[in-house]
């Protein structure tokens, strides 16, 4: 039999390995550290962007052959009449965001072409403080677990891109007070 000594260090080394274990894969499941490009951290999901049925690849149209790009700033009288564009100042302008030669791409001010389920980063060009309470957690919404997988829900998802800002909304009246839900019922019961 140990004698105590012995048997003391066995049970902190034991303790020690299981302690270590025990880290070790709560590390594994931890999520990973946010890129270096300051995306949304690797492992997190992003909700698929609300696109046009019937519209999206916008490459049927927009193919460079049967419909030539046209930079020029104008109104729209063909297609996407119904586009109503309120973001911004009043020089804002569909190629902005939207790439010229790849209608199925947007850009950001770099140049450098992105998807439209990556369009936070567009986003965050301008709103980066929305961007980065995005990123947190505190702006948007998100769904998952608090310490796993998580889906955030782009900006599009709640905000119209072309006119980003919310309508007002009629408030709804105050809530009644408990005597009055009695009298309303029919009396007193």
């Amino acid at each position: 039999m140990p004698t105590l000594p012995t048997r003391s260090r066995r049970l902190a080394w034991g303790l020690g390995l299981c302690l270590s274990l025990g880290s070790a894969a709560l590390l594994a499941q931890a999520p990973p550290p946010p890129s270096e490009a300051g995306d949304v951290p690797e492992g997190i999901q992003v909700a698929k962007p609300p696109l046009s049925d019937g519209i999206f690849p916008c490459t049927n149209c927009h193919d460079n052959k049967t419909l030539k790009p046209n930079p020029k700033r104008r109104v729209l009288t063909a297609m996407h009449t119904d586009i109503v564009l309120n973001h911004g100042p009043k020089t804002r302008w569909c190629l902005d965001c939207h790439d010229l030669n790849d209608r199925d791409k947007l850009h950001l001010v770099s140049g450098e072409k992105i998807d439209f389920t990556v369009s936070y980063r567009l986003c965050g060009q301008c709103h980066g403080s929305k961007y980065r309470d995005w990123r947190e957690g505190v702006h948007g919404k998100r769904i998952g677990y608090w310490n796993g997988q998580k889906e955030y829900f782009l900006c599009v998802n709640c905000h119209n891109p072309h006119s980003p800002h919310f309508k007002p909304l009629k408030p709804l009246p105050p809530p009644m007070h408990p005597q009055d839900i009695q009298a309303w019922k029919g009396g007193a019961r």
